[in-house]
């Protein structure tokens, strides 16, 4: 079984709180023997994987395969090409470079809903949203790598996986995946 949902806002990838209070997967109504395939962090929305198949974890996870996986982003200021292109040929984190990446800014912007609590909104200072696609996973990469850029993340949406987009699921919604859909998940051209 392969499930995509839509992480919302200010939930953990997990179905466990690490404190009171705290909103897991397990609100969702997910069947019981299913587990997040990766993660989002809590601060971090959309497209999660949940399965209940060992054998998925290394073909998605597993870094050799350079699955790709893409993000819509909201940064603060409107960055210049130069930025942009540094971002796409890798920027260095913790002494390691980011590989290559594919980013773009996404003119007209998507129309997605508000976001509960909204995001900060600054009058004075502009923002514009940006399309990544990674193939690797380090911990808050997207949000390290735009301020490396010195533009920093003020939401971030994963909108897909391989070539399957979660673009019909609302925000706390979730489907089994098709077989159709489940090969869109590992087809990353």
């Amino acid at each position: 079984m392969l499930i995509a949902l839509h992480k919302p806002y200010d939930v953990l990838s997990q179905f466990t709180p690490e404190a009171p209070g705290q909103r897991t997967l397990g609100e969702f109504g997910l069947p019981k023997e299913v587990y997040p395939l990766g993660r989002l962090d809590r601060d971090s929305e959309g497209l999660l994987l949940l399965t209940n198949e060992r054998a998925l974890v290394g073909r998605l996870l597993n870094p050799r395969h350079g699955h790709p996986r893409t993000y819509q982003v909201l940064v603060e200021r409107v960055p210049e090409e130069p930025a942009l292109m540094q971002m796409a040929r890798g920027v260095i984190l913790d002494g390691r470079a980011t590989l290559p990446c594919q980013v773009r800014r996404m003119e007209p912007a998507p129309d997605h809903p508000p976001r509960v609590p909204p995001v900060r909104f600054r009058k004075n200072v502009p923002d514009c949203w940006l399309e990544l696609t990674l193939t690797e996973g380090r911990n808050r990469q997207v949000r390290r790598m735009t301020a490396a850029i010195g533009h920093p993340t003020l939401r971030l949406i994963r909108s897909a996986i391989g070539r399957f987009s979660a673009a019909d699921l609302v925000a706390g919604t979730w489907k089994e995946l098709t077989a159709l859909e489940r090969e869109l998940v590992f087809r990353d051209k």
